[in-house]
């Protein structure tokens, strides 16, 4: 059982809203309110929020009444701004690299980009949820793809390895060195050695505290 988190949950689907809400719920995390278009997640949000019981995270589509393009993370970008402890995660149909950028160019703290298939994979996603609820990161291995195919072209990433762009990858997924480890099967103080030759080439010295991982991510995805 994962730490119990309070959601709201965005989707325009009923069908696919009561199926969020069961996977949650069955894993004993409370879904607080079930909306189906971006003005009512405002809302909604609002409300909580005058009331001194705003949810740990909210999941919303990105493509959401009336017009079925962007009201779902315009209101996640939004929310950030407004509520800067709430987490969010968005869901998408495909990778839609502007959409990914927009929604983590403020901070990779308690924010996450999953592609819908991701849902299927009920243990992942649920720990996709609550890491973001607890203020990680949560980036599909499509979008972070395609964010670092991107990067290859610009030069503040030039100084690494491919195996330190792909440990920085998968720190941008909001993998712990643990999980890297175990992913690329190599030792955890290899990864730890590739952490910290990430920090080093991208000018993050130690005074920067348990912020460099953070600072690093948003490096990656700034570039």
């Amino acid at each position: 059982m994962e730490d119990r988190v309070r959601v709201v949950i965005a989707e325009d689907s009923v069908l696919l809203r009561e199926g969020l809400t069961r996977l949650l719920t069955d894993r004993g995390h409370e879904v607080v309110a079930g909306v189906g278009d971006a003005e009512a997640l405002i809302k909604t949000i609002t409300e909580l929020h005058d009331q001194s019981a705003l949810p740990d995270v909210v999941v919303a589509d990105v493509r959401m009444p009336p017009t079925h393009t962007d009201e779902g993370v315009r209101a996640a970008v939004q929310l950030r701004r407004a509520h800067p402890g709430l987490g969010v995660l968005v869901l998408s149909q495909y990778v839609e690299e502007r959409y990914a950028t927009e929604l983590l160019a403020g901070s990779s703290r308690g924010v996450g980009y999953l592609l819908k298939d991701r849902v299927a994979e009920v243990r992942e996603f649920v720990d996709a949820v609550v890491r973001v609820a607890e203020g990680g990161t949560a980036l599909d291995p499509e979008v972070v793809a395609q964010l670092l195919g991107r990067s290859r072209k610009q030069d503040v990433l030039a100084g690494l390895t491919p195996r330190e762009r792909e440990v920085l990858g998968l720190m941008a997924e909001g993998r712990t060195n643990s999980a890297i480890a175990r992913q690329l099967v190599v030792s955890h103080g290899a990864v730890e050695k590739h952490v910290s030759n990430i920090f080093l080439k991208l000018g993050l010295s130690p005074s920067d505290g348990d912020h460099r991982r953070v600072l690093a991510v948003l490096t990656y995805l700034n570039s």
